[in-house]
């Protein structure tokens, strides 16, 4: 058994799309009208063939108050993994993503957090020994 797709849900599908594309670098894998949104994933360009990333519209109506639940809390919604946090920090910040935790030694990662303007607070973490 593998992981296909996870999900992040997003206030605005083409906000999002703008955000994880052109500010984090995932490409998109499928872009399917669905009504009025979209089947939409992506993948990081150094794996085209591993898990998806669903873009998926925040609509049941426990998806708003959970999302702010855990923005208040300082929780994110999810991680990715980079190389070099530092570097990666660096570059998100010259590109005007707004951080709500800078580069921190947590144990057996470097972590970071950032806001990803869809109502989603999302951890970077490096590995350390990386």
């Amino acid at each position: 058994m593998r992981i296909y797709v996870t999900s992040v849900l997003v206030d605005d599908q083409a906000r999002a799309l703008d955000f994880y594309t052109n500010k984090l670098g995932f490409v998109v894998k499928h872009d399917i009208p669905m009504g009025a949104h979209r089947w939409l994933t992506l993948v990081s360009p150094e794996n085209p063939d591993g898990t998806e990333l669903l873009l998926e519209p925040s609509e049941h109506p426990a998806a708003k108050p959970w999302k702010t639940a855990l923005v208040e809390d300082g929780i994110p919604a999810t991680s990715f993994m980079v190389d070099d946090l530092n570097a990666e920090y660096a570059r998100l910040v010259s590109l005007g993503v707004s951080f709500t935790r800078e580069p921190i030694d947590a144990g057996t990662v470097w972590m970071a957090v950032l806001d990803d303007t869809c109502g989603n607070l999302i951890q970077l973490i490096q590995m350390k020994g990386s």
